[in-house]
């Protein structure tokens, strides 16, 4: 099925002038959601075909804003921010990180569009199961969910891949009439980004790719074990830290007697709704476990938090870590599309799993264990692939100017994998940040550099000494926060 998908995906940049739309923006305010500060902005709406081919009838609508540049005579090439997840939707992406952007809106607007099934663009949504939430996983209650989800769609969840969406990008920038575009992809959104350039060379002048996703990686096996590495490395510092070790001593041997007593036997725990304060019993066990830890593993201000956290669940008071898994899946479900990210993984990743690499015993000695691995796979066995380019999973080769930007305590896309993204880029520079997670756009001066970069299109000219004075958030030693 996805090889014919592909040979008749072939046909797509073909039928692309005749998809071809206007598209008037008009003024209007953008957010990142009820409550938030609002920002100026043009916005528009485009129709496109749900199929590009035209073979499967149907249209969808994509939502595009521009945020004129602070210059009154700005370049003629936007900055396009690219969402990651995948599944959330860039304009939510840029009003949250807006500040980050200010730097190169000096003398660019900046072009956000909404992915198709994201946002406001045809988002495609659907209720996650309650039973899940509560961490209650097992694969038949995904696949009832998976199929549950599929019924409730909008749209054929095949058109809403990569290889289809980077087609709306260039059709948006045919429409206003911009020659080229800087992009800027974080975590998926980095997928984005190197296919845009692998597809439309001509209509890109430079790429950022922060947190790279390398094309040839299926995101899925390393997960569970790529963040306990990062886990392992956030509690080893604590432990060469001295007041860290001092209030925390043998926080590691502390995480695993932790990850051990909830995978035996659940605590059963009150904690407080995060969106009404109500107090509500929970069973908490090592899937809640495993959430939390995570993505308070994603950011240097969270990391700073874990040694504290584990702590007190070593010491019997699992409310703290309790109350971020309802934090985290509460900002998940609001913020991720999951008919569009089902979409991605089941087209672009799952497939490409080669089952006979994985080290399953270092999966299930982590943190995570199997259950993402496992819940993916019986998810996507329901899941209709969709349309995907045959060269979509071979490194982009490029001699365009390409900045990438890394964290070493990453827990997802390690520095390794911008490396093995730009085995055959000839005009590109890779930044780490010391003791950085997953994102480095608003880290210390890394704005500026990006900045920079865009401005001169040229890598090997940024002076990055300011780096190395990045803040890192000490470690928390209590509740008031670190030590002074």
């Amino acid at each position: 099925m996805l090889r014919l998908a592909a040979v008749l995906f072939a046909s797509l940049l073909a039928a692309g002038a005749a998809n071809a739309a206007s598209l008037e923006l008009t003024d209007c305010r953008i957010s990142a959601g009820p409550g938030a500060p609002s920002i100026k902005a043009r916005c528009g709406t485009m129709t496109r075909r749900l199929d590009p081919t035209g073979s499967v009838a149907g249209e969808i609508e994509l939502r595009v804003a521009v945020v004129p540049a602070l210059n009154l005579t700005p370049e003629p090439d936007p900055v396009v921010p690219i969402a990651g997840g995948p599944g959330q939707g860039s304009v939510q992406f840029y009003t949250t990180y807006s500040s980050a952007f200010e730097e190169v809106r000096r003398n660019r607007d900046i072009l956000l569009v909404d992915q198709r099934g994201t946002g406001e663009s045809s988002p495609m949504d659907c209720p996650v199961d309650d039973e899940l939430l509560d961490g209650q996983y097992s694969t038949e209650l995904t696949i009832e969910s998976a199929r549950a989800c599929l019924d409730t769609l909008p749209h054929d969840p095949r058109f809403f891949t990569t290889s289809v969406a980077v087609t709306d990008l260039e059709a948006v920038r045919e429409a206003l009439g911009y020659a080229k575009l800087n992009l800027y992809g974080v975590s998926y959104g980095t997928r984005v980004a190197q296919h845009f350039a692998r597809r439309y060379p001509d209509s890109t002048r430079t790429i950022v790719i922060d947190a790279v996703v390398p094309p040839q990686i299926a995101l899925g096996p390393e997960i569970a074990t790529e963040s306990q590495k990062a886990v392992d490395n956030i509690l080893a510092r604590c432990g060469a830290d001295s007041a860290c070790n001092e209030r925390f001593p043998d926080i590691g041997e502390t995480f695993t007697r932790v990850v051990a007593l909830l995978t035996s036997a659940p605590a059963t725990i009150s904690v407080p709704d995060p969106s009404t304060g109500r107090p509500e019993e929970i069973d908490f066990g090592n899937i809640e476990l495993a959430v939390a830890i995570r993505l308070l593993a994603y950011h240097p201000n969270s990391m700073a938090l874990l040694p504290l956290l584990i702590n007190e669940a070593g010491q019997g008071n699992y409310v703290p870590l309790a109350s971020q898994f309802q934090m985290t899946m509460l900002a998940l479900t609001d913020a991720l599309s999951l008919g569009m990210h089902n979409s991605i993984m089941c087209t672009e990743d799952i497939p490409f799993i080669d089952k006979t690499t994985i080290d399953y015993g270092a999966v299930a000695a982590s943190y995570m264990g199997p259950m993402q691995l496992d819940a993916l796979d019986a998810l996507c066995s329901v899941w209709p692939a969709g349309p995907i380019d045959p060269d979509f999973k071979v490194p982009l080769a490029t001699d365009l100017p390409v900045l990438l930007l890394s964290g070493d305590a990453d827990p997802i896309t390690p520095p390794r994998y911008a490396e093995m993204a730009a085995v055959n880029f000839s005009n590109a520079r890779h930044l780490i940040g010391k003791h950085q997670g997953h994102g480095q756009l608003a880290v210390g001066c890394t704005r500026r550099l990006v900045a920079a970069f865009i401005d001169t299109a040229d890598p090997d000219g940024l002076d990055v000494d300011c780096l190395e004075r990045s803040f890192v958030m000490p470690f928390f030693l209590d509740f008031s926060g670190p030590a002074p």
